[in-house]
This record gives C-alpha cells, sequence and structure tokens, in this order.
C-alpha cells in the first residue's frame, strides 16, 4: 500500500451530521465526484480519502483525521496544499489543524538547506538569542533606508531586513536599495562578520530569480519571500535552486486559508525550505495566543525527520520592555523582531537598537 498522507481538520458541525460531513471531505479532498461514478478499482482503493477518526473537541467542534494518498501530491508543494485543503478551504465551518506528512515526502521537498544553526553562524551568535529589526516606511529612498540600516548596524542587531511591503517601487527599486544596504553595512563591517541584510523578494519567479542575483553580486546571502503571495511552489523552487542563499519567510496573506498557523508557518514553511519563519507574537498587532505561538515555534525547531530547524521570529509590535518575557517564553532558539518601536527613536536610534541588543545578550536563559 502506498503512503498516506494524514490531514487533522477541525469541523463546526452538529454530532447527528459529522460523520456525513467528514466522509464528504474525504472524497472532495480526492476524487471530487460520486463514488457510484467510479468504476477503477485502483481509484477505490488508493487515492479516494478514508475518514481514520472522529472526535469530539466540545459541543459542536470535532477533529476530524482523514488519509489522503501522497502520490497524489506528485512532489509539487502547490498540489500538496491542494491536495489537503483546495476546495474545501472555500467551507468557512472547516479549518485545517494539522498533517502528518510521510518521511519520503519531506525528505523530497528538503526542508531548510542552513536553518537556526548556520543563521548564527554567521553573526557569531552560537548560543544566543538572536536579533532583527526592518526598514521602513515605505516611501523612503535607497539612500534613506541605508541610513537607517547604518544605524541599526552601529546598535549591533544581528539581522535587518526590509519591510514586506518594500518591492521594486519607483522610489526605491530592488537594485539600488540592496546596493546602498549593502555598501552603508559593509562600511562598518566589512567582512560581514556581525550583521546580515535580508531584502524582501517581489514579483513573479523571473523576478525574483533576478534579484536573488542582485543580492548576490552585492554580498548579500539571505533574503525574505512571502510564501502565500510569491506561491508556495515558487518559494520551494527558489530555496533548491539557491542553495547558498538562507530564505526567511514572512507571513503576509496566511491568515487567508483558514489553515491553522504552527501547520502553516511553523511546519509547512519549514518543509519547503525556510530557514527562518516571521510570525505575529502573542499581545501584539495581532490575534494569536501564547499557546498558537507556543505551538508555531516548536513546530519551527522540533526533531522531525531530519530536518534542520528553522528559526521562529515573533514579530508584530514588539517593544524592548517585552525582550526578558519573550526569551523566558521561547528560550535562546529565537530571532526577537522589533522594527516600529525602535524607529520610534528618531534620532536616537542606534542607542534604542544597543539597549535592545544589550537585553537580549545580557538575558540569563533558564
Amino acid at each position: 500500500m502506498s503512503p498516506r498522507l494524514q490531514a487533522i481538520y477541525h469541523i463546526r458541525s452538529d454530532a447527528r451530521s459529522i460523520e456525513a460531513r467528514a466522509r464528504a471531505i474525504a472524497v472532495e479532498q480526492s476524487v471530487e465526484m460520486p463514488l457510484s461514478a467510479i468504476a477503477d478499482e485502483f481509484v477505490h482503493a488508493e487515492i479516494v480519502g478514508r475518514v481514520e477518526g472522529i472526535a469530539e473537541q466540545e459541543p459542536g467542534l470535532f477533529e476530524v483525521r482523514i488519509s489522503l494518498a501522497a502520490q497524489t501530491v506528485g512532489g509539487d508543494p502547490g498540489q500538496l496544499i491542494n491536495m489537503l485543503f483546495g476546495n474545501t478551504s472555500l467551507h468557512d465551518d472547516v479549518t485545517l489543524h494539522d498533517v502528518a506528512l510521510p518521511a519520503e515526502l519531506v525528505k523530497g521537498f528538503g526542508g531548510p538547506r542552513h536553518g537556526l544553526h548556520e543563521l548564527r553562524r554567521r553573526v557569531g551568535a552560537p548560543a544566543r538569542a538572536l536579533t532583527c529589526s526592518a526598514l521602513k516606511p515605505q516611501g523612503l529612498p535607497p539612500a534613506g533606508l541605508a541610513d537607517l540600516a547604518l544605524r541599526f548596524a552601529r546598535g549591533g542587531v544581528d539581522y535587518i531586513k526590509d519591510d514586506h511591503g518594500l518591492a521594486d517601487q519607483a522610489y526605491s527599486p530592488f537594485r539600488a536599495r540592496v546596493d546602498a544596504v549593502a555598501e552603508a553595512l559593509r562600511t562598518l563591517d566589512p567582512g560581514g562578520k556581525t550583521v546580515r541584510y535580508v531584502p524582501s523578494l517581489a514579483g513573479d519567479l523571473d523576478a525574483m530569480r533576478e534579484q536573488i542575483d542582485d543580492a548576490g553580486r552585492a554580498g548579500v546571502d539571505t533574503v525574505m519571500v512571502a510564501p502565500m503571495i510569491a506561491g508556495l511552489s515558487n518559494f520551494h523552487r527558489l530555496v533548491r535552486e539557491h542553495p547558498t542563499v538562507a530564505f526567511v519567510a514572512h507571513p503576509t496573506m496566511a491568515g487567508a486559508a483558514q489553515i491553522a498557523p504552527a501547520f502553516l508557518l511553523g511546519t509547512l514553511f519549514r518543509v519547503l525550505g525556510a530557514d527562518a519563519v516571521v510570525f505575529p507574537n502573542y499581545g501584539g498587532r495581532f490575534g494569536y495566543s501564547p499557546d498558537t505561538c507556543r505551538a508555531l515555534a516548536r513546530a519551527a525547531l522540533d526533531d522531525r525527520d531530519g530536518l534542520r530547524p528553522s528559526v521562529p521570529v515573533p514579530a508584530g509590535g514588539m517593544t524592548t520592555d517585552r525582550v526578558p518575557e519573550m526569551l523566558d517564553f521561547y528560550g535562546a532558539d529565537v530571532m526577537l523582531l522589533i522594527g516600529g518601536a525602535l524607529l520610534e527613536a528618531r534620532e536616537q536610534l542606534t542607542e534604542a537598537t544597543a539597549a535592545f541588543v544589550a537585553k537580549v545578550r545580557g538575558h540569563a536563559y533558564g
């Protein structure tokens, strides 16, 4: 028997209807047609989805486990999410909660090429938590963004990423921005031993390939991609085509899919090659709970099918006074991203950044 995916859905339903609802999803996510119309025995035996279990979580909410044939994925990340949740995502009473992927499928996708330990090595931080900030707002010219990057770097931050809204706009073209920021950082850190710039890729697949080449010519070896904007298959293709480049995955549009964040951001993005995963931390601008954040970080880091660990990057309205709390919560295997709260310091940006970095480096991990 061929290997199967084990998809776990959370479904809002009454008890009388849940078995029929589960069977309908199993059919919808596999053959999408009446079973009575299928004459082929192989399709019945191997391809049709199977309801493997139903458990009531609370009144009106059920967890349903459905197995699907791994061979229907064809080794393609876009087809994977299509088989797991394509048509069913159109129903607002269903969430894709988690998926158990066969080891051979995970191995085929490959996971992170670099991950936590390499991102630490690149900035000389073998044990502590990493620090990150963001270049914003969009609308600034390359020289203005380069000045901000230099001031962040003087404060000792490890990674400086583009705001995900920066693309290839007329006021800050990608190539000009990368050249300006990279040159500014070289004046402070000629060997690139303590700080890395992370430009944001945008556009179609060919445009992103060209941007990676431009970044490489400028000495940049880490980039950011929004997989739900670029497309899961395109994201995976970029990772496999550029083995020396580290990829940070941004969560924009990930909330539109009714997919549990721990699976989508922590597991799937990691399986497809994200070396670090940005996500909304609890208590910030977004509604993630501590339990969701804990599960997401665990999924990014856990020992899974030989994959390198991805770096969890909690973000979204974080402030420096929360640094000790976040480090107690996540431990040392994390990258803390604080952007706007540092930029509010304006002329004292370098000093505010240095205070943020000092809190991270001076924290006593339990």
